[in-house]
């Protein structure tokens, strides 16, 4: 990479020339700390001696420090953690029965064949002796260099994603809930037979799983997650004892040391590391260094909550997957802070809750979260395990903690619930009247550009999201206006999802593609720069911009436009636009506008789900199946309905020649549910040659089982010969 486009990769986005300068400073200076690192060796000292004991703790005997651990009441660790082991597992096995049963099965397999699912690649054998370095997926060996000289390699089949996952080590919170569900101190046995291995595989600032302080904190939160519930078990030795306090005080003075800071955009993984630092400052008072891994973990995580949470409660990397996982990372420090009286002003608490409402108003009707942007799959300390798209265990937590009906969702609570809030949360949690299904109304969230528009059943998301992190990107995808669309239980038209990071790098760029999206492509451009050769850059020309938004009882309308095809060789094109919803007569008429100059190549793609038949008729109209409810979504097109002929003339504005190439045509497509896995799916997609400026409009109308088809049919017949115009129309709102 030639030094204009590193520079061009580091500074891009809404860069100040004082930021400029201070992390021009602050890369010098993590520069030399790496290389003084790589001379002197100063981190294989780390943990050579013994552990460094706060004052109180500092002249204890061994056996008396043990004692302590096994005994202590203070700090508290989250409440389900605090229940005696015996009461803990009478509520586990009466209000989660099932869940139970597939806890202990898991467990099992973890002790019996070191077996247990790992993302989106199911449940894999990680082998006899388990090895911490070698890619589960791919089977590549990852070398032990110095954590200063270690480089990613991308699109060569291992994943360093995949060998994080593993070395998070969330399965060991499995142990620790089956040890505390059943006293079998077979759990606790393999607990630390997998800890003494990592160990002796993992040498302190040695290899991949030292190379990124994010990871380090995540295992770290696992680790004291897992310890907090084996404190009474036989298998806690002084020397387990001694093993473990070395390896949290390894863990935040690495984090301490390398954190992943900068002051141009911090992200989710700064935000991971405070964290970390935070958790192993409240529930480790013995170490001498937690006081200050506490004060400086809780000053900037609400300094992060700042910068972090837009107006309105999105997190700003324009992804779902990650506001799921930072909110994640807010809500059970907020908790575990609470627990132990450390306050938390009552603006971040608000600042929370509009996170939560967020993530309420953008989930489908049937619970489950749009993909959009990146989902790497990733929990902050999985108590049970989530696909990607499941959000709304967050719901049931925070209705039991903010008291709050209009987040329970479901009539059971979430396994979280127990474990973060204790027996009385499951009592709050019961009493609160589940929320009515079609209870969620339209919302726009203007600062983050997510509009939905829905009703009941109906559900409609327009993204005119940027691409995150102030223009710099990482997590976003060339999504600009693409929408998905839900009706009837089924989700229709959907985001594809992610599928993985660096493994391969062809479909990484594909994933993240225009063309993947249910927006318009033009000359087969991409909205943002990308380079397939760097999974995580990508530029910020599209700037979507909110136009208009009204929401009323009858109607909502919103209006959005996007920059990305101005520097096109054929001339400049801006892409606008306009969704309209009628909720009496349940239909959305969308309407793009390609203003500019020039003869171009138009691409109007709708990305259907996986699983549903596509059926289409004649005169651009086609119609989505499913076929396990007989639901189903019609998609038609008011300009472009004749069949293919050489020229026509559109209505709108001045004559303009269009030459049909083809559609719609369905064209094979990739879905990924979870990080690792794809299925195949179709898009649905118009394809037209045609002079700038064009306008074409579509119709959706979703068909329940069980409604009039012919009264459905009439209803696009009636508004193809008479539509409103959505950008025309919001004086009726």
């Amino acid at each position: 990479m030639t030094i204009a486009r590193r520079i061009n990769h580091a500074f891009r986005g809404q860069v100040s020339p004082r930021a400029a300068l201070f992390e021009i400073s602050r890369r010098g200076c993590v520069a030399l700390r790496g290389r003084y690192e790589r001379w002197t060796r100063s981190f294989e000292r780390a943990g050579a001696g013994r552990v460094r004991l706060s004052s109180e703790f500092a002249n204890m005997s061994t056996p008396k420090l043990l004692e302590h651990f096994r005994s202590r009441s203070t700090p508290r660790f989250f409440s389900g953690f605090e229940v005696p082991r015996e009461r803990l597992s009478e509520l586990q096995r009466k209000e989660f029965p099932a869940e139970t049963s597939a806890l202990l099965d898991k467990a099992r397999g973890i002790v019996s064949d070191h077996r247990w699912p790992l993302l989106g690649y199911g449940e894999l054998s990680f082998g006899q002796e388990i090895e911490w370095l070698r890619d589960p997926v791919s089977g590549a060996r990852w070398p032990p260099d110095c954590h200063a000289e270690f480089a990613l390699p991308n699109g060569a089949g291992a994943d360093v994603r995949v060998l994080w996952e593993l070395n998070r080590m969330g399965h060991l919170i499995t142990l620790g809930r089956a040890y505390a569900v059943t006293g079998d101190e077979g759990f606790a046995e393999e607990f630390f037979v997998q800890v003494e291995g990592w160990r002796d595989q993992n040498r302190p600032g040695f290899g991949p799983n030292w190379s990124c302080a994010m990871e380090v904190a995540l295992r770290a939160m696992n680790l004291l997650a897992a310890f907090q519930l084996l404190r009474g078990a036989t298998s806690l030795t002084e020397q387990h004892l001694a093993m473990m306090l070395t390896q949290f005080e390894q863990h935040g003075s690495h984090i301490r040391n390398h954190l992943e800071f900068s002051y141009i955009a911090t992200s989710n993984h700064y935000l991971s590391d405070v964290v970390g630092l935070l958790w192993l400052g409240v529930c480790l008072p013995e170490l001498e260094q937690a006081d200050e891994w506490r004060a400086f973990g809780l000053r900037e995580m609400l300094r992060e909550m700042d910068k972090q949470v837009l107006p309105g409660g999105a997190h700003y990397e324009s992804s779902t997957g990650y506001h799921r996982f930072v909110l994640e990372l807010f809500l059970y420090s907020f908790i575990l802070c609470r627990a132990n009286t450390i306050e938390i002003g009552n603006e971040y608490w608000q600042k929370l809750h509009s996170m939560i409402e967020y993530l309420r108003a953008y989930l489908r009707p049937d619970g489950q979260a749009p993909l959009i942007g990146d989902t790497d799959s990733g929990l902050v300390m999985p108590i049970s395990s989530h696909a990607a798209a499941d959000h709304g265990y967050l719901l049931g937590i925070a209705a039991a903690l903010f008291n709050e009906g209009a987040f329970k969702i479901n009539d059971g609570p979430p396994e979280e619930l127990f474990w973060l809030l204790g027996e009385k949360a499951l009592e709050t949690f019961g009493g609160l009247a589940t929320a009515e299904a079609g209870a969620a109304r339209s919302a726009g969230f203007s600062e983050a550009g997510t509009f939905i528009l829905r009703d009941q059943d109906l559900y409609l998301l327009l993204n005119a999201s940027g691409t995150g992190l102030s223009g710099r990107g990482a997590h976003g995808h060339n999504d600009a206006l693409s929408l998905e669309v839900a009706a009837c239980g089924t989700s229709f038209i959907s985001d594809p999802g992610t599928y993985v990071y660096t493994a391969d790098l062809a479909l990484r760029h594909q994933f993240r593609s225009t063309g993947y999206h249910s927006t318009v492509e033009v000359d087969g451009s991409e909205q943002n720069t990308t380079e397939e050769g760097t999974p995580f850059y990508i530029g910020d020309e599209a700037s979507p911009h909110q136009l208009h938004w009204e929401s009323s009882e009858q109607r909502d309308l919103v209006i959005a436009e996007h920059y990305g095809y101005k520097n096109l060789r054929n001339g400049q094109v801006i892409h606008r636009r306009a969704v309209m919803f009628e909720k009496a007569e349940r239909y959305w008429l969308i309407e793009d506008t390609l203003s500019g100059v020039g003869r171009h190549t138009f691409r109007f793609c709708f990305h259907i789900a996986p699983g549903l038949e596509v059926l289409p008729e004649a005169d651009g109209l086609t119609e989505i199946r499913d076929n396990e409810n007989n639901a189903r979504l019609l998609i038609a097109s008011l300009e472009l309905r004749e069949e293919p002929a050489a020229e026509r003339d559109l209505k709108e504005g001045p004559a303009t020649r269009v030459n049909w190439k083809e559609g719609p045509a369905v064209e094979s497509r990739w879905f990924s549910r979870d990080y690792g896995s794809k299925l195949p799916s179709v898009a649905l997609c118009w394809t037209v040659e045609a002079e700038a400026p064009l306008r074409v409009r579509w119709l959706l109308v979703p068909i329940c089982a069980g409604e009039d088809t012919g009264a459905r049919l009439a209803l696009v017949e009636h508004l193809r010969t008479a539509p409103i115009d959505p950008g025309q129309s919001r004086s009726q709102i």
